[in-house]
C-alpha cells in the first residue's frame, strides 16, 4: 500500500473523530471536568506528537508495512494456508483485537509494565485526550507486540490498516465524556464498547480499575470474566485516576507525566500484587474526598461474569 494514501487516511480518519468526539463533548457533557482542559489537553496531545514521531523513527514502516514484508516473506499463518482474502482480513481483525486485549490486561498485571500503562490511568479526568495518551514506551513496545502478532498471523496489510484505524477511533469514542441515552448504552455494549463501560476501568478503586479492558469488541471481557457493568460509586460520584495521584502538576503536566514511570509509586494496582494477598486488594488512601452524592442512575445491572 503506497504510504502517503494510508498516511493520509489515517490523518482524516484521526482529525474526523477527534472532532466529532469534541463536539459531542461539548453538547452533552457526562460529568464536569476536574482540571481545566487547556492544560491537560496541551500535555496529552503534545504526548501524542512525542509518540508519533518517536514510533517514525523506531519503525518508520509502521504496522502496515510489517505486513507488506510478512507477506512478501510468507510469514505467518494467512500467508501459508489456502483461504479466502475476505476472511484472512475478518480473521485478523478479530486476532489483533484479542491480541490487544490480552496485551492490555498484561500491562496491569506485569508491575513494570503497569508502571508505563499508569500514565495513562493517571489522568484526572476522562475524555477524549485520554484515550490519545499512553507512555512513550509503552507506544513502542506495543508496536513491537502488535509487529510480533502480524507476523506469526500473516495478517493482510489492508487488515492491519482497518484495524488500527478501528482501534484509533473506538480508543477516542470509548474515552469520551460524553452522554448516551440509557438504552443505547444497553444495545452498543453488545457488540461495542462505551464510554459508559470504559469509564468503570478508569475509577481509582483496584477492582475496577482490573476490569473492561476490552478496547473495541466487549465480547473478551465477558468471555474472560473481566466485566463489569457500572461502578460501585455510581459515574457521577466516582473518582477518575489512581488514588495515589492527586496533583494535577504531576499527572496532567507533559514533564510530569513522562517521569511518572521511574518516580510514581505504583500502588496497590497491578493484578499480581492483589492476588497474592488472596483476593483483590483496596485502594490507597485517598488525598481528597468528593463530597458525597446520590447518583441519579438506576442500580447497577447484574454484571455477566461473578468474577469481574
Amino acid at each position: 500500500m503506497d504510504r502517503s494514501t494510508e498516511a493520509a487516511i489515517r490523518l482524516v480518519s484521526f482529525a474526523s473523530v477527534f472532532a466529532v468526539m469534541a463536539r459531542w463533548e461539548l453538547w452533552a457533557p457526562r460529568r464536569k471536568l476536574r482540571v481545566a482542559k487547556p492544560w491537560r489537553w496541551t500535555s496529552n496531545l503534545g504526548l501524542v506528537a512525542i509518540n508519533t514521531f518517536v514510533v517514525r523513527v523506531v519503525l518508520p514502516t509502521g504496522a502496515v508495512g510489517i505486513a507488506d514484508l510478512a507477506y512478501d516473506r510468507s510469514w505467518g499463518l494467512f500467508n501459508n494456508v489456502a483461504i479466502r482474502e475476505w476472511a484472512a482480513i475478518v480473521l485478523s481483525v478479530i486476532l489483533l483485537d484479542l491480541a490487544i486485549y490480552l496485551q492490555h490486561v498484561m500491562f496491569h498485571a506485569v508491575p513494570i509494565l503497569w508502571r508505563l500503562h499508569m500514565v495513562h490511568h493517571a489522568d484526572l479526568d476522562f475524555d477524549v485526550s485520554t484515550g490519545l495518551r499512553f507512555h512513550t514506551v509503552e507506544i513502542a513496545l506495543s508496536m513491537g507486540i502488535k509487529a510480533a502478532v502480524i507476523i506469526l498471523l500473516g495478517a493482510p496489510a489492508l487488515a492491519v490498516l482497518l484495524f488500527e484505524v478501528l482501534l484509533n477511533a473506538t480508543s477516542m469514542f470509548t474515552h469520551a465524556n460524553a452522554r448516551l441515552p440509557r438504552w443505547l448504552d444497553r444495545v452498543l455494549r453488545l457488540v461495542l464498547v462505551t464510554p459508559e463501560m470504559h469509564r468503570v476501568h478508569h475509577s481509582d478503586i483496584p477492582e475496577e480499575t482490573n476490569s473492561n479492558f476490552g478496547f473495541n469488541a466487549p465480547w473478551w471481557d465477558y468471555l474472560f470474566g473481566t466485566y463489569r457493568a457500572q461502578p460501585a460509586e455510581g459515574h457521577d460520584a466516582m473518582t477518575i485516576g489512581l488514588a495515589q495521584f492527586r496533583n494535577e502538576q504531576q499527572v496532567d503536566r507533559l514533564p510530569g507525566i513522562l517521569a511518572l514511570p521511574f518516580l510514581g509509586d505504583p500502588g496497590n494496582y497491578p493484578v499480581n500484587r492483589a492476588a497474592k494477598h488472596g483476593k483483590s486488594s483496596p485502594a490507597p488512601p485517598r488525598k481528597e474526598t468528593p463530597p458525597p452524592a446520590r447518583d441519579s442512575e438506576a442500580p447497577a445491572p447484574r454484571e455477566l461474569s461473578g468474577t469481574a
